[in-house]
């Protein structure tokens, strides 16, 4: 094992995840629904901690794992999350309650993205957060970065994309989207833009003040 890797599995094996978001962890596995990892949810809460940050939206439910480590960092945020899929949204409720998160706080819209983003207020979120079709990373992106107010931070795990980012002989669909947008915003002068390899790669985007 590459000593990169081994750097990877120390991080992760050694990020403490609470209960709640374990069991969460457990249900999207059964339903195979890929979440983030352990340690990129650490990171998404120390960025919403530092933040400050009271309204966080998310782009892709899933059963709750990564909208609770965002709530970790910003425990007293309104978080507004989206998902196409009901039966998600329903055992997300339930971790989200689970977790002490008043309901009132945790506004879960079943929909399609596309056609709910565009009725989000611009410039309203501390943080938003990127976690769905990987098909349609480009226009959320676009939503994301209109949706998020000045300073402060888009995040899209799975930037790295299984590690297909990196090789130059992947050159799928997404893989080739992903590097292109990594490129873009890497040269803008608009943002500021780090990636991080933590989990399956966290872009993260800080707008300008």
């Amino acid at each position: 094992m590459a000593s990169k890797d081994l750097s990877w599995k120390f991080v992760e094996d050694r990020t403490v995840e609470p209960d709640v978001i374990r069991g969460a962890r457990a249900q999207s596995l059964e339903l195979g629904v890929e979440p983030i990892s352990a340690a990129t949810g650490a990171q998404l809460a120390v960025i919403t901690a530092a933040l400050a940050a009271e309204q966080l939206i998310e782009i892709g439910t899933g059963v709750g794992v990564s909208g609770l480590w965002l709530l970790q960092g910003a425990p007293d945020a309104q978080l507004t999350s989206i998902d196409v899929e009901a039966d998600h949204h329903e055992a997300a409720r339930r971790h989200f309650t689970d977790a002490g998160h008043p309901a009132a706080r945790v506004r879960l819209i079943t929909g399609r993205a596309s056609e709910v983003l565009p009725r989000m207020n611009e410039g309203s979120y501390d943080a938003v957060l990127i976690d769905a079709d990987p098909a349609s990373i480009a226009e959320y992106l676009e939503h994301a970065l209109r949706l998020v107010r000045p300073g402060g931070a888009v995040l899209l795990p799975h930037a790295l994309w299984h590690d297909a980012v990196p090789d130059p002989a992947r050159r799928d669909g997404v893989t080739a989207e992903l590097r292109g947008i990594l490129a873009e915003l890497l040269e803008s002068t608009a943002v500021r833009t780090a990636v991080s390899p933590v989990g399956d790669g966290l872009l993260q985007i800080v707008t300008a003040r």
